[in-house]
């Protein structure tokens, strides 16, 4: 069963020059247990192709195929999401904050499956409406 949706951050920290030994131990602990997002796979093939051909693009695109992809589900922005989204981004509009769109789309997928959203960016997600956020950096 699912409980967590990873943001890029999360996923991204086993494969830091400086891993953070405590995500790496809730995603061995927790990793059954996860997903992650479109908007945050795009994010993780986007940032990989843009690197140079090369030992550190290697490591990092057989982490995202051998690692992620076989390990973890990728869950879609869908109409459920993109309705929670646009009412959302119009509610945090009136109110003077403007959210990055990605991060939008993340929160939604999390909301409409009932996921608890992990990140290291909480502080980037507190404004939306009914979203469990966790933070396994700390």
């Amino acid at each position: 069963m699912l409980k967590f949706l990873l943001d890029t951050t999360i996923i991204s920290a086993p494969i830091a020059k400086m891993p953070n030994r405590r995500v790496v131990r809730k995603i061995e602990q927790q990793g059954g247990h996860c997903a992650i997002g479109a908007p945050v796979w795009h994010e993780l093939v986007y940032g990989c192709s843009r690197l140079p051909a090369g030992k550190r693009r290697d490591a990092l695109e057989e982490y995202l195929h051998g690692v992620v992809r076989r390990s973890f589900p990728i869950l879609p922005y869908d109409d459920s999401a993109a309705d929670w989204h646009g009412r959302e981004r119009a509610r945090l509009e009136e109110s003077g904050r403007t959210p990055p769109f990605v991060d939008g789309q993340i929160a939604a997928i999390a909301h409409s499956q009932s996921l608890t959203l992990v990140t290291a960016n909480t502080e980037d997600f507190r404004y939306f409406d009914e979203l469990e956020l966790a933070d396994w950096t700390r």
